[in-house]
């Protein structure tokens, strides 16, 4: 049986990536951070899903989880690894704690490091040449390449998983290991929900204010993607002989190769009417 192990599946693209591969007869070691959640996850996806319990910003508990996927291995190469584990930081970059900087860094770029370091050997295949190598998978967003107002950290950590799968993806041709990046856009994700938690209240007495008011109010994940779909994009960038090395999956694909494609300033003074920071 193929093994993948796939970070931050207890909702959203990581439940939906679960999801589609254990429908396709694949075994799913599955990270999470609460032992409630790999309860619920095991009882919902049955035997074909293992759970691991760690946070990707702990290195002593990511490692300890690699050893239990390796003893399960029993020698087998690992077929994937998909770091889909991620947080999104949001406010004025200029006004934002730089605390809150920081954990965005932490989770969404040095524990992807974190990850890799700890399971890209389980990838390779060992010296009697059993299997074929296995391939990484980087969930980054639309947003690695194109800027939104007051998600400058998020932006910056998937700017930089680009950077970084790139790489990546050079350095392992050494061993065979195929490193993929999977760029969604709005997803149907707890991740909204959250977002319109966020308490902007701090912000109240800065220039800001009136613009963050209005992007929290776009912020519903109306007409996003469902996990699902990422979860059989995912599955091809796995499976497929020849895959790219970047998917693109956009809830309006036109809608967004115009916005890519708009001159910068262009978009600069679209963007910045449309939340009230220009005339």
């Amino acid at each position: 049986m193929k093994s993948v192990v796939v970070t931050g599946v207890s909702t959203g693209i990581g439940w939906g990536v679960t999801k589609v591969l254990i429908s396709q007869g694949v075994r799913v070691f599955g990270s999470v951070r609460k032992p409630a959640d790999a309860e619920r996850l095991s009882q919902e996806f049955g035997p074909s899903f293992v759970p691991l319990i760690f946070d990707v910003t702990d290195e002593r508990a990511v490692g300890q989880a690699a050893e239990q996927v390796r003893q399960a291995l029993g020698g087998e190469p690992l077929f994937g690894l998909v770091n889909n584990a991620g947080i999104a930081v949001a406010g004025p970059l200029l006004k934002l704690p730089i605390a809150d900087f920081r954990q965005q860094m932490e989770v969404n770029l040095t524990g992807v490091v974190i990850v890799s370091q700890a399971f890209a050997p389980l990838l390779s295949v060992g010296p009697d040449g059993k299997g074929q190598p296995g391939r990484i998978v980087n969930i980054s967003s639309v947003g690695g390449r194109s800027s939104t107002p007051f998600m400058a950290p998020y932006n910056a950590s998937k700017f930089a998983l680009e950077g970084l799968s790139g790489a990546l993806r050079r350095e392992l041709l050494l061993f065979g290991v195929d490193v993929i990046v999977v760029a969604p856009g709005a997803v149907k994700t707890a991740i909204w929900g959250k977002a319109q938690e966020v308490d902007i209240g701090p912000y109240r007495d800065t220039p800001y204010f009136p613009a963050l008011e209005k992007v929290r109010g776009f912020m519903n994940g109306a007409g996003g993607l469902e996990p699902e779909t990422l979860g059989k994009v995912v599955a091809k960038a796995l499976t497929t002989a020849k895959p790219k090395t970047r998917y693109t999956v956009a809830p309006n694909p036109v809608q967004h190769f115009i916005l890519s494609h708009l001159p910068p300033r262009m978009a600069d003074r679209a963007i910045g009417r449309r939340l009230g920071l220009l005339p």
